[in-house]
């Protein structure tokens, strides 16, 4: 008789996990983060409630892998649509033209905002990391300050290219166009578009001043 392999452990807790994840993102999207639950997101992934527990702490924290892990794995489609290496970091492009470069990036924020796989875990994430002071400060640790640093990292480029002036902070200068958007976006005070942000860099980096 031909024997049977074992089961291969590996395979199986990553097709539970990827389970989870897909649950925990679809339950909050449904019903709102404030109604999602460990048990609700363990019956939605088909897993006992005792697997999710020995992996994570809380459905923040199983939101919060989920959600970085759907923002990697939009990033690695868009690597590809784009013919770059899927593996490769992920940067700011750098044309040498900043205005452009800052436009597109922030044209792809919106389109993230505001599909509709991103919209309510990044609002729920936003709206715990408020409440709890752990969950905001690994919010900003894994997912918010990456981000920023790509933005400074260009704005550095730009310095040494002569194209912005040396003694700006590009820590600061980035909030000129990311806070920004990121409050209209949080506070639905007004709709956000590719039009928004295209102002806001050109409002950034021309300044209010006539010259």
């Amino acid at each position: 008789m031909a024997q049977k392999s074992a089961p291969d452990s590996t395979r199986r807790s990553e097709r539970s996990r990827r389970a989870i994840y897909d649950a925990a993102l679809a339950l909050v999207g449904e019903i709102g983060y404030s109604r999602t639950t460990i048990e609700g997101i363990a019956a939605r992934a088909g897993v006992g409630k005792q697997t999710i527990y020995r992996w994570w702490t809380s459905k923040a924290d199983v939101l919060l892998e989920a959600f970085l892990d759907l923002g990697e794995q939009a990033a690695e489609q868009a690597a590809r649509a784009d013919g770059a290496d899927p593996g490769a970091e992920y940067a700011i492009p750098d044309t040498g033209d900043l205005a452009a470069d800052l436009k597109y990036v922030l044209r792809a924020t919106v389109d993230e905002l505001l599909d509709p796989r991103f919209e309510a875990p990044s609002r729920a994430l936003a709206a715990e990391g408020v409440v709890s002071e752990e969950i905001g400060r690994v919010f900003v640790a894994r997912l918010l300050e990456p981000q920023l640093q790509l933005y400074v990292r260009r704005l550095r480029a730009a310095q040494e290219a002569g194209q912005v002036r040396p003694e700006v902070d590009p820590r600061i200068a980035l909030e000129l166009f990311v806070s920004p958007l990121a409050q209209r976006w949080l506070q639905r005070t007004a709709p956000i578009s590719h039009e928004y942000t295209d102002t806001l860099v050109d409002y950034a980096l021309n300044g209010l001043a006539p010259r």
